[in-house]
């Protein structure tokens, strides 16, 4: 009985030990670090990308996001989409140009400058931030915008204003956006504007003491040390104080609609999928029933029209191509020479014109407008040798293609009869009388009814008499 209480002390105790290390253990084991990575050109994909993760990583209250980048730039509004969650998430983001090798250029350089806390692995690079097409300013960004004198309205520093208008328009408003940034994190804002005017660049140690940077990680494991008891402030003005030593790294791949994405919106692609459309739907129109070129044509059409929707097109570009598909349609059903070679210039023109940006990764690849244009070239030539030939060949249809066929006779009373010939049964005249089943020739065709004479007797020398 002793024995048995000693032991019920005993596990008592055991249990109240266990109880009271949990929660400590607990709340080290709950400092999750997550890590998103952008690799290659930003688009449309990688802002749906960031926005999921950065959701993901708010409904799991994960200690801090670490976003890695390894980009030549990409498309400025999907750029400003990932800088706005990134200014709106509850979740501090650590930006990590990594692994060495890496660079964030361009669009890559106002995303980091838009992070909590800036890093770079060793043999990294940052910079050649010179816009290509910018668009309006991120909702609830603090920053001034250049007025027409060229001087900023918060700083008042004199911006140099390039000649054209356009570009002076781009430039500086990319200027006070960078700036706004730059100041909003407490980094270089003379390199900043550098970055964007002059397309500067700065290695990983140059970065780091012109304070573009806050540091210099070997690894993420190395980074969570070196930010562990950091600072920052967050959305809606909140500080946070950063605990990430002992936090767990995971990662957050990306979701099958970000992939999808990914794929549909590389602008080749696109192009391809458009052209895959249009002309499985031609094919379906040519030869109704056929039904697989028309499924096929009608979801690639409209993943076509999907991706070009999230894409900067010039969309008289897109009405130049559709009037040169419209014009080889036409010269398929009724061929000429005129309507086919322009609607092969009027296609090459509208795809030469079809995307707006230069944007790195983001550009329509010689190679797919020349095989198009190739394709069309064959297409059209067939169509000419087909026109051609038919030019030359027998004629096919009417009394002249009747005329000289053999016909054998069903019946037959006075003038009047039926025969039968190209595998039809004729209502026949002529001026003879004929027996059933004798084989006659058709002189002419009047009407529907056949005109029809006695077939030449064949001689014996290959002629007929």
């Amino acid at each position: 009985m002793q024995i048995l209480r000693a032991a019920f002390v005993a596990a008592t105790a055991v249990v109240a030990v266990l109880v009271s290390i949990r929660p400590g253990a607990a709340e080290e084991n709950s400092r999750l670090a997550l890590t998103i990575s952008i690799d290659g050109a930003i688009g449309p994909a990688s802002a749906s990308y960031v926005k999921a993760a950065l959701a993901k990583a708010a409904e799991r209250r994960a200690e801090i996001v670490v976003l890695r980048l390894n980009t030549p730039g990409g498309l400025n509004t999907s750029m400003r989409e990932i800088i706005a969650d990134v200014l709106a998430s509850p979740v501090p983001v650590i930006g990590y140009v990594a692994p060495s090798g890496a660079h964030a250029a361009s669009a890559g350089t106002y995303i980091l400058y838009a992070t909590h806390v800036a890093a770079m692995a060793p043999g990294t690079n940052i910079g050649a931030a010179t816009p290509v097409q910018i668009g309006g300013p991120i909702p609830g960004l603090p920053g001034g915008v250049p007025d027409k004198d060229g001087k900023d309205k918060k700083d008042g520093d004199r911006q140099e204003q390039p000649k054209d208008t356009l570009t002076a328009k781009s430039t500086n408003d990319a200027v006070a956006f960078i700036r706004s940034l730059a100041e909003l994190r407490g980094r270089n804002v003379e390199w900043a504007e550098k970055a964007v005017r002059e397309a500067a660049t700065l290695s990983a140690n140059g970065a780091l003491q012109a304070n573009v940077i806050d540091l210099i990680a070997r690894d993420p494991a190395d980074l969570l040390r070196q930010v562990d008891g950091r600072v920052v402030e967050i959305a809606g003005g909140k500080t946070q104080r950063l605990a990430t030593k002992d936090a767990m790294l995971e990662a957050i791949d990306p979701g099958w609609i970000s992939r999808l994405l990914a794929v549909i919106t590389d602008p080749n692609v696109a192009f391809i999928l458009l052209m895959v459309g249009i002309y499985g739907l031609i094919f379906e129109f040519m030869t109704p029933g056929t039904v697989a070129p028309g499924i096929v044509g009608t979801i690639c059409l409209l993943l076509g029209l999907y991706s070009l929707n999230l894409l900067p097109i010039n969309y008289a570009g897109f009405a130049l191509m559709l009037v040169g598909i419209a014009l080889l349609t036409i010269e398929a059903f009724n061929p000429t020479v005129v309507i086919g070679l322009g609607g092969i210039v009027a296609f090459v023109l509208g795809a030469l014109m079809l995307f707006r940006v230069e944007a790195p990764g983001y550009t329509l690849s010689w190679w797919v407008i020349g095989t198009t244009v190739a394709v069309f070239v064959v297409f059209f030539l067939a169509v000419l040798g087909a026109l051609r030939r038919a030019a030359k060949g027998p004629v096919r249809i009417g009394a002249q293609a009747m005329h000289g066929l053999s016909a054998e006779v069903l019946d037959w009373s006075g003038t009047m009869g039926h025969v039968f010939t190209n595998g039809e049964r004729w209502q026949a005249r002529g001026t003879e009388a004929f027996k059933s089943g004798e084989t006659v020739e058709v002189a002419n065709m009047i009407d529907l009814t056949l005109v029809v004479q006695r077939a030449p007797v064949p001689t014996g020398e290959g002629g007929t008499a």
